[in-house]
């Protein structure tokens, strides 16, 4: 049965990267692409971005202009690994890329076709949502994760959930920082 996985673009570009030309991130090199990075929850999209762009300040949020996709995927079409790294470089910043990198490069030898992480984005708890019990109100804490699909996957399934839109200031507060 399929999944719904959230992924944040710039609104000038399709849901899915489909060439090698994709700029280096966290489980993947220079030329190593096109790795796909789904968020579990839209807020976790926002997140990656947001963190990403080292965006910090509510005043900031008004001149973000972006695309919000749900995509769908089956995760009987792929091969899932979870990374054998600690949380700290799961999570970490920048200089904990190289690790993550090694760390694909090594499922993807054995075989892989996509690796299941924890959100680096995101603080713990962070992918929470709301619920409306007696108003609006956080829902209980939850983890979030991001699933990175290693190469190109023309036959996915997307949906524009909003075109152009902006994450709301409260999703700020959720962002671990990336420095």
């Amino acid at each position: 049965m399929a999944t719904t996985w959230f992924r944040n673009t710039d609104r000038r570009h399709p849901f899915l990267w489909e060439t090698g030309d994709q700029p280096p991130a966290r489980w993947h090199g220079e030329g190593e692409g096109p790795v796909q990075y789904l968020a579990s929850t839209p807020d976790g999209a926002w997140a990656e971005f947001l963190r990403r762009e080292e965006i910090t300040d509510a005043a900031d949020l008004a001149g973000i202009e972006r695309a919000l996709w749900a995509v769908e995927v089956d995760p009987a079409d792929e091969i899932v690994r979870v990374p054998r790294l600690g949380r700290a470089v799961l999570t970490g910043g920048v200089d904990s890329y190289p690790a993550c990198r090694s760390e694909a490069r090594r499922l993807r030898s054995r075989g892989a076709t996509a690796l299941l992480a924890p959100s680096a984005a995101l603080e713990a708890g962070g992918a929470r949502g709301q619920q409306v019990a007696g108003g609006l109100t956080d829902a209980p804490d939850e983890d979030g994760r991001v699933l990175a699909l290693l190469g190109a996957r023309p036959g996915l399934r997307g949906w524009a959930c909003c075109f152009p839109g902006r994450p709301g200031a409260r999703v700020l507060e959720l962002v671990r920082p990336l420095s």
